[in-house]
Protein backbone atom coordinates (compact mmCIF):
# COMPACT_ATOMS: atom_id res chain seq x y z
CA UNK A 1 0.00 0.00 0.00
CA UNK A 2 1.85 3.07 -1.02
CA UNK A 3 0.67 6.46 -1.68
CA UNK A 4 -2.89 5.76 -1.25
CA UNK A 5 -2.94 2.94 -3.91
CA UNK A 6 -2.51 -0.96 -4.01
CA UNK A 7 -0.11 -1.78 -6.11
CA UNK A 8 2.50 -4.57 -7.51
CA UNK A 9 5.75 -4.68 -5.65
CA UNK A 10 8.53 -4.38 -7.02
CA UNK A 11 9.73 -7.66 -5.05
CA UNK A 12 12.82 -9.70 -4.47
CA UNK A 13 11.46 -12.48 -3.35
CA UNK A 14 8.11 -13.76 -1.46
CA UNK A 15 7.07 -15.25 1.25
CA UNK A 16 4.12 -17.52 3.13
CA UNK A 17 2.48 -17.15 6.95
CA UNK A 18 2.68 -20.24 8.40
CA UNK A 19 -0.12 -22.26 10.82
CA UNK A 20 1.99 -22.61 13.94
CA UNK A 21 -0.18 -25.96 14.96
CA UNK A 22 0.43 -27.25 12.29
CA UNK A 23 3.82 -25.84 10.98
CA UNK A 24 1.80 -26.03 7.51
CA UNK A 25 2.11 -23.02 4.72
CA UNK A 26 -0.40 -21.01 4.90
CA UNK A 27 -2.34 -19.64 1.11
CA UNK A 28 -1.18 -16.61 0.13
CA UNK A 29 2.16 -14.72 -1.18
CA UNK A 30 3.87 -11.63 0.41
CA UNK A 31 6.49 -9.66 -1.63
CA UNK A 32 9.71 -8.39 -0.36
CA UNK A 33 10.02 -5.36 -1.51
CA UNK A 34 13.38 -4.19 -2.86
CA UNK A 35 13.95 -0.70 -2.02
CA UNK A 36 12.38 1.01 -5.22
CA UNK A 37 9.28 0.29 -3.05
CA UNK A 38 10.76 1.86 0.08
CA UNK A 39 11.67 5.02 -1.62
CA UNK A 40 8.23 5.15 -3.07
CA UNK A 41 6.86 4.61 0.25
CA UNK A 42 8.94 7.57 1.67
CA UNK A 43 8.54 10.12 -1.19
CA UNK A 44 4.26 9.59 -0.34
CA UNK A 45 4.71 10.10 3.06
CA UNK A 46 6.85 13.27 2.98
CA UNK A 47 3.95 14.49 0.73
CA UNK A 48 1.62 13.31 2.79
CA UNK A 49 3.44 15.38 5.94
CA UNK A 50 3.30 18.90 4.00
CA UNK A 51 -1.03 18.08 3.96
CA UNK A 52 -1.50 16.44 7.28
CA UNK A 53 0.11 19.72 8.85
CA UNK A 54 -2.49 21.99 8.09
CA UNK A 55 -4.99 19.11 9.44
CA UNK A 56 -6.86 19.76 12.62
CA UNK A 57 -6.83 17.38 15.48
CA UNK A 58 -10.57 16.97 14.94
CA UNK A 59 -9.28 16.11 11.22
CA UNK A 60 -7.19 13.59 12.43
CA UNK A 61 -8.86 12.45 15.54
CA UNK A 62 -12.16 11.36 12.77
CA UNK A 63 -9.67 8.93 10.89
CA UNK A 64 -8.45 7.12 13.86
CA UNK A 65 -12.56 6.62 14.97
CA UNK A 66 -13.47 5.84 11.90
CA UNK A 67 -10.88 3.27 11.67
CA UNK A 68 -11.66 1.79 14.86
CA UNK A 69 -15.52 1.71 13.48
CA UNK A 70 -13.88 -0.02 10.33
CA UNK A 71 -12.03 -2.54 12.68
CA UNK A 72 -15.20 -3.80 14.38
CA UNK A 73 -17.01 -4.09 11.46
CA UNK A 74 -14.31 -6.71 10.56
CA UNK A 75 -13.59 -8.13 13.62
CA UNK A 76 -14.89 -12.05 13.35
CA UNK A 77 -12.47 -11.77 9.66
CA UNK A 78 -9.78 -10.56 11.26
CA UNK A 79 -9.48 -12.62 14.78
CA UNK A 80 -9.93 -15.76 13.00
CA UNK A 81 -7.04 -14.69 10.04
CA UNK A 82 -4.95 -13.86 13.02
CA UNK A 83 -5.51 -16.80 15.15
CA UNK A 84 -4.65 -19.16 11.85
CA UNK A 85 -1.37 -16.95 11.48
CA UNK A 86 -0.04 -17.07 15.07
CA UNK A 87 -1.73 -19.68 17.00
CA UNK A 88 -3.23 -17.39 19.75
CA UNK A 89 -6.60 -17.97 20.63
CA UNK A 90 -9.72 -16.24 19.45
CA UNK A 91 -11.53 -16.38 22.69
CA UNK A 92 -10.93 -14.98 24.76
CA UNK A 93 -7.28 -13.07 23.34
CA UNK A 94 -7.84 -11.93 20.21
CA UNK A 95 -11.82 -11.27 20.04
CA UNK A 96 -12.41 -10.10 23.97
CA UNK A 97 -8.98 -8.72 25.31
CA UNK A 98 -6.51 -7.61 21.62
CA UNK A 99 -8.99 -6.19 19.17
CA UNK A 100 -10.83 -4.02 22.04
CA UNK A 101 -7.62 -3.07 23.34
CA UNK A 102 -6.41 -1.87 20.03
CA UNK A 103 -9.77 -0.15 18.83
CA UNK A 104 -9.72 1.42 22.80
CA UNK A 105 -6.38 3.09 22.05
CA UNK A 106 -6.98 4.36 18.54
CA UNK A 107 -10.03 6.55 20.21
CA UNK A 108 -8.49 7.59 23.41
CA UNK A 109 -5.66 8.60 20.96
CA UNK A 110 -8.44 10.74 18.78
CA UNK A 111 -9.59 12.05 21.69
CA UNK A 112 -6.22 13.46 22.72
CA UNK A 113 -5.68 14.84 19.15
CA UNK A 114 -9.21 16.27 18.84
CA UNK A 115 -8.25 18.35 22.79
CA UNK A 116 -4.49 19.06 21.48
CA UNK A 117 -3.98 19.18 25.52
CA UNK A 118 -0.59 16.71 24.40
CA UNK A 119 0.75 19.74 22.95
CA UNK A 120 1.50 20.71 26.40
CA UNK A 121 1.49 24.77 24.94
CA UNK A 122 3.82 26.86 27.45
CA UNK A 123 3.96 30.69 27.31
CA UNK A 124 6.07 33.47 28.74
CA UNK A 125 4.20 36.89 27.91
CA UNK A 126 6.78 38.86 29.49
CA UNK A 127 9.36 37.87 26.83
CA UNK A 128 7.01 37.28 24.20
CA UNK A 129 8.07 33.54 24.06
CA UNK A 130 5.51 30.88 23.42
CA UNK A 131 6.57 26.69 22.88
CA UNK A 132 4.73 23.60 22.67
CA UNK A 133 4.74 20.08 21.17
CA UNK A 134 4.43 19.38 17.21
CA UNK A 135 4.35 16.53 14.47
CA UNK A 136 7.91 15.46 13.74
CA UNK A 137 7.41 14.06 10.40
CA UNK A 138 6.99 10.39 8.93
CA UNK A 139 7.46 7.54 10.95
CA UNK A 140 8.19 3.98 10.26
CA UNK A 141 6.28 0.99 12.53
CA UNK A 142 7.70 -2.44 12.73
CA UNK A 143 5.41 -4.38 14.31
CA UNK A 144 6.14 -7.31 17.01
CA UNK A 145 5.26 -11.24 15.90
CA UNK A 146 3.27 -11.58 19.67
CA UNK A 147 0.49 -8.98 19.38
CA UNK A 148 -0.84 -8.96 15.47
CA UNK A 149 -3.45 -6.10 16.59
CA UNK A 150 -2.65 -3.84 19.57
CA UNK A 151 0.70 -3.38 18.71
CA UNK A 152 0.89 -4.13 15.10
CA UNK A 153 2.25 -1.52 12.24
CA UNK A 154 -0.90 -0.74 11.00
CA UNK A 155 -3.10 -0.70 14.10
CA UNK A 156 -1.24 -0.42 17.43
CA UNK A 157 -0.05 1.69 20.18
CA UNK A 158 3.09 3.28 18.19
CA UNK A 159 0.75 4.05 15.24
CA UNK A 160 -2.00 4.94 17.07
CA UNK A 161 0.70 7.77 19.18
CA UNK A 162 2.39 8.81 15.73
CA UNK A 163 -0.95 9.13 13.58
CA UNK A 164 -2.67 11.49 16.19
CA UNK A 165 0.42 13.33 16.80
CA UNK A 166 -0.11 14.04 13.07
CA UNK A 167 2.29 12.51 11.23
CA UNK A 168 2.35 9.90 8.61
CA UNK A 169 3.01 6.05 9.02
CA UNK A 170 4.78 3.48 7.11
CA UNK A 171 4.21 0.37 8.90
CA UNK A 172 6.53 -2.88 7.88
CA UNK A 173 4.23 -5.80 8.39
CA UNK A 174 5.61 -8.63 10.72
CA UNK A 175 6.20 -11.76 8.36
CA UNK A 176 4.29 -14.19 11.05
CA UNK A 177 0.81 -12.43 10.09
CA UNK A 178 0.39 -10.64 7.19
CA UNK A 179 -2.73 -11.39 6.20
CA UNK A 180 -4.49 -9.43 9.33
CA UNK A 181 -1.81 -6.77 8.37
CA UNK A 182 -3.52 -6.54 5.07
CA UNK A 183 -7.10 -6.84 6.26
CA UNK A 184 -6.28 -3.71 8.91
CA UNK A 185 -4.65 -1.91 5.96
CA UNK A 186 -7.23 -2.37 3.85
CA UNK A 187 -8.92 -0.54 6.30
CA UNK A 188 -6.71 2.30 7.39
CA UNK A 189 -6.90 2.96 4.45
CA UNK A 190 -10.75 2.89 3.38
CA UNK A 191 -10.61 5.48 6.98
CA UNK A 192 -8.38 7.77 5.42
CA UNK A 193 -10.21 8.24 2.18
CA UNK A 194 -13.60 8.61 3.71
CA UNK A 195 -12.39 11.55 6.28
CA UNK A 196 -10.47 13.19 3.92
CA UNK A 197 -6.85 12.61 4.64
CA UNK A 198 -4.15 12.60 2.22
CA UNK A 199 -3.25 10.02 0.33
CA UNK A 200 -0.09 8.43 1.98
CA UNK A 201 -1.12 8.93 5.80
CA UNK A 202 -0.83 4.94 6.30
CA UNK A 203 1.11 2.81 3.94
CA UNK A 204 2.19 -0.80 4.26
CA UNK A 205 5.26 -2.83 3.23
CA UNK A 206 5.09 -6.49 3.80
CA UNK A 207 9.05 -7.13 4.29
CA UNK A 208 12.32 -5.87 3.34
CA UNK A 209 16.09 -7.13 3.23
CA UNK A 210 17.75 -6.10 6.39
CA UNK A 211 20.35 -3.60 4.60
CA UNK A 212 17.47 -2.07 3.36
CA UNK A 213 15.74 -1.49 6.56
CA UNK A 214 19.21 -0.10 7.48
CA UNK A 215 19.02 2.33 4.72
CA UNK A 216 15.29 3.09 5.41
CA UNK A 217 15.89 4.68 9.01
CA UNK A 218 19.23 6.45 8.02
CA UNK A 219 17.16 8.23 5.22
CA UNK A 220 16.71 11.76 5.66
CA UNK A 221 13.04 11.79 4.51
CA UNK A 222 12.00 9.34 7.35
CA UNK A 223 11.49 11.47 11.14
CA UNK A 224 11.36 8.92 13.93
CA UNK A 225 10.94 4.83 13.74
CA UNK A 226 9.49 2.81 16.35
CA UNK A 227 10.22 -0.87 16.84
CA UNK A 228 8.72 -4.03 19.09
CA UNK A 229 11.28 -6.75 18.66
CA UNK A 230 14.00 -8.63 19.27
CA UNK A 231 17.40 -7.09 20.92
CA UNK A 232 18.80 -7.83 17.64
CA UNK A 233 16.74 -6.70 15.48
CA UNK A 234 16.40 -3.35 17.74
CA UNK A 235 20.02 -3.30 17.43
CA UNK A 236 20.47 -2.99 13.91
CA UNK A 237 18.19 -0.49 13.64
CA UNK A 238 18.93 1.88 16.18
CA UNK A 239 22.62 1.73 14.99
CA UNK A 240 21.59 3.07 11.52
CA UNK A 241 19.59 5.56 13.29
CA UNK A 242 21.86 6.68 15.45
CA UNK A 243 24.51 7.36 12.78
CA UNK A 244 21.67 9.75 11.13
CA UNK A 245 21.04 11.47 14.26
CA UNK A 246 16.98 10.04 14.25
CA UNK A 247 14.99 9.01 17.27
CA UNK A 248 14.25 5.13 17.50
CA UNK A 249 12.01 3.63 20.15
CA UNK A 250 13.02 0.30 20.58
CA UNK A 251 11.00 -2.26 23.18
CA UNK A 252 13.56 -4.75 22.74
CA UNK A 253 14.33 -7.63 25.40
CA UNK A 254 13.35 -8.13 29.17
CA UNK A 255 12.96 -10.93 31.80
CA UNK A 256 11.25 -8.62 34.17
CA UNK A 257 12.87 -9.96 37.31
CA UNK A 258 10.33 -10.98 40.07
CA UNK A 259 11.40 -10.92 43.85
CA UNK A 260 9.84 -12.73 46.43
CA UNK A 261 10.31 -11.72 50.26
CA UNK A 262 10.77 -14.49 52.94
CA UNK A 263 7.46 -13.24 54.59
CA UNK A 264 5.41 -13.67 51.89
CA UNK A 265 6.50 -17.27 51.16
CA UNK A 266 5.98 -18.26 54.43
CA UNK A 267 2.65 -16.76 54.28
CA UNK A 268 1.60 -17.99 50.50
CA UNK A 269 4.08 -19.68 48.68
CA UNK A 270 1.58 -22.22 46.88
CA UNK A 271 -0.59 -18.93 45.55
CA UNK A 272 2.35 -17.04 44.74
CA UNK A 273 3.66 -20.44 42.95
CA UNK A 274 0.13 -20.33 41.02
CA UNK A 275 -0.06 -16.85 40.11
CA UNK A 276 3.88 -17.02 38.98
CA UNK A 277 2.12 -19.86 36.80
CA UNK A 278 -0.10 -18.41 35.29
CA UNK A 279 1.39 -15.20 34.53
CA UNK A 280 4.92 -17.12 32.99
CA UNK A 281 2.73 -19.57 30.63
CA UNK A 282 0.17 -16.94 29.38
CA UNK A 283 0.18 -17.02 25.99
CA UNK A 284 2.69 -19.57 26.26
CA UNK A 285 5.20 -16.98 27.49
CA UNK A 286 5.15 -14.64 24.24
CA UNK A 287 4.62 -11.69 26.34
CA UNK A 288 6.94 -8.82 26.91
CA UNK A 289 6.62 -8.28 30.28
CA UNK A 290 6.83 -11.94 31.07
CA UNK A 291 8.54 -13.09 34.81
CA UNK A 292 11.93 -14.83 33.33
CA UNK A 293 13.89 -14.59 36.21
CA UNK A 294 12.48 -14.94 40.00
CA UNK A 295 14.87 -14.00 42.72
CA UNK A 296 13.66 -15.48 46.39
CA UNK A 297 15.84 -15.60 49.38
CA UNK A 298 16.53 -19.57 50.89
CA UNK A 299 14.10 -19.94 53.98
CA UNK A 300 12.54 -22.97 55.38
CA UNK A 301 9.87 -22.02 52.80
CA UNK A 302 11.87 -21.95 49.82
CA UNK A 303 11.76 -25.35 48.56
CA UNK A 304 8.22 -25.93 49.29
CA UNK A 305 8.06 -22.76 46.42
CA UNK A 306 10.44 -24.11 44.35
CA UNK A 307 8.57 -27.58 44.20
CA UNK A 308 5.13 -26.07 43.86
CA UNK A 309 6.26 -23.64 40.71
CA UNK A 310 8.01 -26.71 39.25
CA UNK A 311 4.83 -29.29 39.69
CA UNK A 312 2.64 -26.69 38.46
CA UNK A 313 4.91 -25.77 35.22
CA UNK A 314 4.47 -30.06 34.73
CA UNK A 315 1.14 -30.13 35.43
CA UNK A 316 -0.18 -27.29 32.95
CA UNK A 317 -0.62 -27.94 29.27
CA UNK A 318 2.11 -27.17 26.76
CA UNK A 319 1.38 -24.33 24.55
CA UNK A 320 1.86 -23.42 20.62
CA UNK A 321 4.47 -21.43 20.18
CA UNK A 322 4.25 -18.05 17.15
CA UNK A 323 6.69 -19.68 14.63
CA UNK A 324 9.64 -22.21 13.98
CA UNK A 325 11.85 -19.33 14.31
CA UNK A 326 10.44 -18.83 18.34
CA UNK A 327 10.55 -22.49 18.72
CA UNK A 328 14.40 -22.85 17.55
CA UNK A 329 14.67 -19.16 19.41
CA UNK A 330 13.51 -20.56 22.94
CA UNK A 331 15.24 -23.90 22.44
CA UNK A 332 18.93 -22.22 21.88
CA UNK A 333 18.53 -19.78 24.89
CA UNK A 334 17.72 -22.84 27.61
CA UNK A 335 20.62 -24.31 26.25
CA UNK A 336 22.69 -21.42 26.95
CA UNK A 337 21.04 -21.04 30.06
CA UNK A 338 21.79 -24.29 31.08
CA UNK A 339 25.51 -24.19 30.14
CA UNK A 340 26.16 -21.24 31.85
CA UNK A 341 25.09 -23.49 34.86
CA UNK A 342 21.01 -23.48 35.31
CA UNK A 343 19.96 -26.49 36.44
CA UNK A 344 16.49 -28.26 34.76
CA UNK A 345 13.81 -28.56 37.02
CA UNK A 346 10.91 -29.23 34.41
CA UNK A 347 10.64 -29.12 30.51
CA UNK A 348 13.69 -27.83 28.93
CA UNK A 349 12.88 -29.95 25.66
CA UNK A 350 10.80 -29.85 23.18
CA UNK A 351 7.45 -31.47 23.34
CA UNK A 352 5.42 -34.11 21.93
CA UNK A 353 2.41 -32.04 20.73
CA UNK A 354 2.13 -31.26 17.47
CA UNK A 355 3.04 -27.49 15.93
CA UNK A 356 6.05 -25.51 17.51
CA UNK A 357 5.37 -26.64 20.71
CA UNK A 358 8.22 -26.31 23.89
CA UNK A 359 7.59 -28.16 27.38
CA UNK A 360 7.29 -25.58 29.99
CA UNK A 361 10.49 -25.04 31.64
CA UNK A 362 11.42 -23.97 35.31
CA UNK A 363 15.39 -23.59 35.68
CA UNK A 364 17.06 -22.85 38.78
CA UNK A 365 20.74 -21.71 40.18
CA UNK A 366 21.83 -20.47 43.28
CA UNK A 367 22.81 -16.61 43.75
CA UNK A 368 26.59 -17.51 43.78
CA UNK A 369 26.75 -18.73 40.38
CA UNK A 370 24.42 -16.28 38.81
CA UNK A 371 26.94 -13.43 39.85
CA UNK A 372 29.30 -15.91 38.41
CA UNK A 373 28.01 -15.15 34.89
CA UNK A 374 25.03 -12.58 35.60
CA UNK A 375 24.87 -11.44 31.85
CA UNK A 376 24.42 -15.04 30.40
CA UNK A 377 22.07 -16.41 33.22
CA UNK A 378 19.99 -12.83 32.40
CA UNK A 379 19.61 -13.72 28.44
CA UNK A 380 15.51 -13.81 27.48
CA UNK A 381 14.54 -17.01 26.38
CA UNK A 382 11.29 -16.01 24.95
CA UNK A 383 8.51 -18.25 25.45
CA UNK A 384 7.29 -20.83 28.19
CA UNK A 385 10.37 -20.39 30.89
CA UNK A 386 11.62 -18.69 33.69
CA UNK A 387 14.68 -19.04 36.04
CA UNK A 388 14.46 -19.33 40.10
CA UNK A 389 17.86 -17.51 42.01
CA UNK A 390 18.15 -18.59 45.01
CA UNK A 391 20.08 -16.34 47.19
CA UNK A 392 21.93 -16.99 50.69
CA UNK A 393 20.76 -14.03 51.69
CA UNK A 394 19.32 -10.62 51.68
CA UNK A 395 22.41 -9.03 51.09
CA UNK A 396 22.89 -11.71 48.00
CA UNK A 397 19.60 -10.65 46.98
CA UNK A 398 20.18 -6.76 46.40
CA UNK A 399 23.85 -7.73 44.95
CA UNK A 400 21.75 -10.05 42.31
CA UNK A 401 19.17 -7.11 41.90
CA UNK A 402 22.31 -4.54 40.91
CA UNK A 403 23.75 -6.41 38.63
CA UNK A 404 20.54 -6.94 36.53
CA UNK A 405 20.10 -4.92 33.29
CA UNK A 406 17.34 -2.48 32.61
CA UNK A 407 13.61 -4.27 32.26
CA UNK A 408 10.31 -3.15 31.22
CA UNK A 409 9.33 -4.67 34.99
CA UNK A 410 9.88 -5.70 38.24
CA UNK A 411 8.16 -7.08 41.59
CA UNK A 412 8.42 -7.23 44.50
CA UNK A 413 6.19 -9.67 46.60
CA UNK A 414 5.89 -9.03 50.33
CA UNK A 415 4.11 -10.13 53.61
CA UNK A 416 0.44 -8.73 53.97
CA UNK A 417 1.54 -8.25 57.99
CA UNK A 418 4.43 -6.00 57.68
CA UNK A 419 7.05 -8.79 58.62
CA UNK A 420 8.60 -7.78 54.87
CA UNK A 421 8.94 -4.07 55.30
CA UNK A 422 12.81 -3.93 56.25
CA UNK A 423 13.43 -5.97 53.41
CA UNK A 424 11.46 -4.13 51.17
CA UNK A 425 12.69 -0.75 52.05
CA UNK A 426 16.21 -2.80 51.50
CA UNK A 427 15.85 -4.17 47.53
CA UNK A 428 13.44 -1.66 46.96
CA UNK A 429 15.69 1.58 45.45
CA UNK A 430 18.07 -0.60 43.52
CA UNK A 431 15.22 -2.49 41.81
CA UNK A 432 13.27 0.26 41.39
CA UNK A 433 16.63 2.21 39.09
CA UNK A 434 16.61 -1.09 36.83
CA UNK A 435 12.60 -1.41 35.61
CA UNK A 436 10.06 1.19 34.02
CA UNK A 437 7.43 -0.03 36.11
CA UNK A 438 7.43 -1.17 39.63
CA UNK A 439 4.65 -3.65 40.88
CA UNK A 440 3.81 -4.87 44.48
CA UNK A 441 2.22 -8.25 45.09
CA UNK A 442 1.24 -8.40 41.55
CA UNK A 443 2.98 -10.31 38.40
CA UNK A 444 3.75 -8.41 35.63
CA UNK A 445 2.08 -9.74 32.42
CA UNK A 446 -1.06 -7.01 31.82
CA UNK A 447 -0.23 -3.74 30.75
CA UNK A 448 -3.33 -1.17 31.37
CA UNK A 449 -4.24 1.19 28.30
CA UNK A 450 -3.49 3.97 30.96
CA UNK A 451 -2.35 7.50 30.86
CA UNK A 452 0.00 6.90 34.00
CA UNK A 453 1.25 3.65 32.48
CA UNK A 454 4.78 3.20 31.46
CA UNK A 455 5.60 0.13 28.98
CA UNK A 456 9.01 0.86 28.38
CA UNK A 457 12.42 0.70 31.29
CA UNK A 458 16.10 1.61 30.36
CA UNK A 459 18.46 -0.54 28.13
CA UNK A 460 18.17 -3.10 27.32
CA UNK A 461 14.70 -3.23 27.51
CA UNK A 462 13.82 -0.18 25.14
CA UNK A 463 16.25 2.10 23.62
CA UNK A 464 15.48 5.31 25.71
CA UNK A 465 14.01 4.83 29.76
CA UNK A 466 12.20 8.46 29.26
CA UNK A 467 9.37 7.45 26.83
CA UNK A 468 6.81 4.81 26.95
CA UNK A 469 4.90 3.31 24.00
CA UNK A 470 1.63 2.63 25.98
CA UNK A 471 -0.27 4.92 27.85
CA UNK A 472 -1.62 8.16 25.73
CA UNK A 473 -0.81 10.95 25.16
CA UNK A 474 2.44 10.42 26.99
CA UNK A 475 3.41 7.89 24.09
CA UNK A 476 2.69 10.61 21.77
CA UNK A 477 5.30 12.39 22.65
CA UNK A 478 8.09 9.92 20.99
CA UNK A 479 6.47 11.05 17.79
CA UNK A 480 6.90 14.95 18.11
CA UNK A 481 9.30 17.87 18.47
CA UNK A 482 9.32 20.77 20.61
CA UNK A 483 9.02 23.91 18.88
CA UNK A 484 9.42 27.18 20.10
CA UNK A 485 8.34 31.00 19.09
CA UNK A 486 10.09 33.82 19.86
CA UNK A 487 8.98 37.54 19.07
CA UNK A 488 6.60 35.84 16.42
CA UNK A 489 3.54 38.11 15.59
CA UNK A 490 0.20 37.32 17.09
CA UNK A 491 -1.52 36.40 13.98
CA UNK A 492 1.34 34.09 12.96
CA UNK A 493 1.58 31.81 15.55
CA UNK A 494 -0.21 27.99 15.93
CA UNK A 495 -4.15 28.74 17.16
CA UNK A 496 -2.95 26.75 20.49
CA UNK A 497 -0.67 29.39 21.05
CA UNK A 498 -2.41 32.34 20.92
CA UNK A 499 -3.77 34.33 23.82
CA UNK A 500 -7.36 34.01 23.68
CA UNK A 501 -6.97 30.12 22.46
CA UNK A 502 -4.63 28.61 24.86
CA UNK A 503 -6.55 26.94 27.41
CA UNK A 504 -4.61 25.08 29.72
CA UNK A 505 -1.07 26.59 28.81
CA UNK A 506 1.53 27.57 31.12
CA UNK A 507 1.92 31.47 31.27
CA UNK A 508 4.49 33.16 32.88
CA UNK A 509 3.53 36.62 33.64
CA UNK A 510 5.92 39.13 35.39
CA UNK A 511 7.86 35.93 36.65
CA UNK A 512 4.93 34.07 37.72
CA UNK A 513 3.85 30.97 36.54
CA UNK A 514 -0.29 30.03 36.62
CA UNK A 515 -2.33 27.48 34.63
CA UNK A 516 -6.04 27.81 34.29
CA UNK A 517 -7.11 24.19 34.00
CA UNK A 518 -3.75 22.15 33.55
CA UNK A 519 -5.52 19.03 35.53
CA UNK A 520 -7.64 18.92 32.36
CA UNK A 521 -5.32 19.46 29.81
CA UNK A 522 -3.08 16.31 32.29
Amino acid sequence: LIGGQWREANATGAFHAENPKTGEALPGEYPISDWSDVDAALDAAQRAYAELRSKSGSDIAAFLERFAERIEARSEELCALASLETALPVEPRLASGELPRTTGQLRQAAKAARTESWRMPVIDTSNNIRSYYASIGPVAVFGPNNFPFAFGSISGGDFAAAIAAGNPVIGKAHPLHPGATRVLAEEAQAAASETGMPAGTVQLLYNMSYEDGDRMAADPRLAAIAFTGSRRGGLRLKQAADAAGKPAYLEMSSVNPVVVLPGALRERADEIAGELTASCLMGTGQFCTNPGLIIVQQSDHTAEFVDAVSRKFEEAPNGVLLSRGGLEGLSAAVTSLTSAGAERLAGAEPSADPGYSYANTVLKVSGDRFLSDAEALQAEAFGNETLLVIADSQDQMQDIIRHLEGNLTGCIYSASDGSDDDAYRAVEPALRQRVGRLLNDKMPTGVAVSPAMQHGGPYPSTGHAGFTSVGIPASMLRFAMLQCYDNVRPHRLPAVLKDDNAAGAWRCVDGNWTTSDIGAAV
